[in-house]
């Protein structure tokens, strides 16, 4: 399929954390609340299984499962993106089609992070077979290398991606390399969709040009981002700065907190939608410390109704 030009996604796209019970087993029936949760917030879709999601601590089966739910509940009115990378690339092509079988509008997967890529050949080799086994799917290399140690500038890995995966849409960006953000946003006049990564510069990624973003935050306040967008777009950047400031107050005292995808569960579960614990080595959440950051984020502005 050629996805030259073509635009699949745009607005906000929530990266979901995964339910669990306080065994950390899979608790798949909070989907149906959560997807009503984020289709009443206004976001456009979904990115389901990646690093809020912990996918790489699941099994492959609870992968199938938590895909096929969230395309069930979001009755269409979310587009999911269905995360299908990892280490094992038997695995990661499994994952895949079994997306292209059960409704994902897209999937999109990381470089392995264990044995590494050592050239953007090399790495685009390990995606290719996973993309085209399901050519018919828009398919985007998520890219983070903070988390997975590979730190191949991605727009010197465009000029071969269209070659050997004719599915490829684009990047999930997450990095700060604004400079190389910049170069795939104006690749070959915008061929290929950058999905902006990181909450807390969201407003540098709009300066830029993104028309869509990821982020686990758009879970719980989407409504900050909604209005930095609008504010963006109205040209009023006082505003927007505003807007993103207070982003990065709140994603500070996650940070303090055991971070996005630990604390993260703790603010959806102050919104009524208990995703859980996470699974090890990120430990449980104490109740001492749950109302120690829910007061802080509360003193910092943060409103729960």
């Amino acid at each position: 399929m050629d996805n030259t030009n073509k635009k699949s996604f745009s607005g906000l796209i929530a990266a979901p954390f995964t339910p669990m019970n306080r065994n950390a087993e899979i608790n798949a029936g909070v989907i149906e609340k959560y997807a009503d949760h984020l289709i009443k917030s206004n976001v456009s879709g979904v990115f389901v299984c990646g690093t809020t999601g912990e996918g790489p601590s699941l099994t492959t089966e609870e992968r199938k499962l938590i895909l096929e739910k969230w395309v069930e509940h979001s009755q269409g009115k979310l587009k999911v993106i269905c995360h299908v990378g990892g280490v094992s690339l038997n695995q990661c092509i499994d994952l895949a089609v079994h997306a292209g079988m059960n409704g994902a509008d897209a999937i999109g997967a990381f470089a392995p992070f264990f044995f590494k890529a050592s050239t953007p050949k090399d790495l685009l080799s390990f995606l290719a077979p996973i993309a085209n086994a399901v050519p018919n799917l828009p398919f985007y290399y998520y890219h983070f290398p903070s988390l997975t140690g590979v730190t191949f500038s991605v727009s010197d890995i465009l000029p071969e991606a269209r070659k050997m995966i004719p599915g490829f849409a684009g990047v999930k960006f997450t990095h700060n390399d604004l400079f190389d953000m910049q170069r795939c946003l104006n690749y070959n006049h915008g061929e290929f969709e950058i999905l902006h990564g990181y909450d807390e510069v969201l407003l540098a990624g709009l300066s830029l040009g993104v028309k869509a973003a990821v982020g686990s935050t758009y879970n719980y306040m989407p409504q900050v981002y909604l209005k930095l967008w609008k504010a963006f777009e109205n040209k009023d950047i006082a505003k927007a700065r505003e807007l993103q400031l207070f982003s990065v107050k709140v994603v500070e005292t996650l940070i303090r907190h055991g971070g996005p995808i630990k604390a993260g569960k703790a603010v959806m579960k102050m919104l009524g939608i208990d995703c859980g614990p996470c699974r090890l080595p990120i430990s449980k959440f104490a109740q001492a410390e749950y109302e120690i950051l829910k007061k802080t984020l509360q003193d910092k502005g943060f409103f729960f109704d």
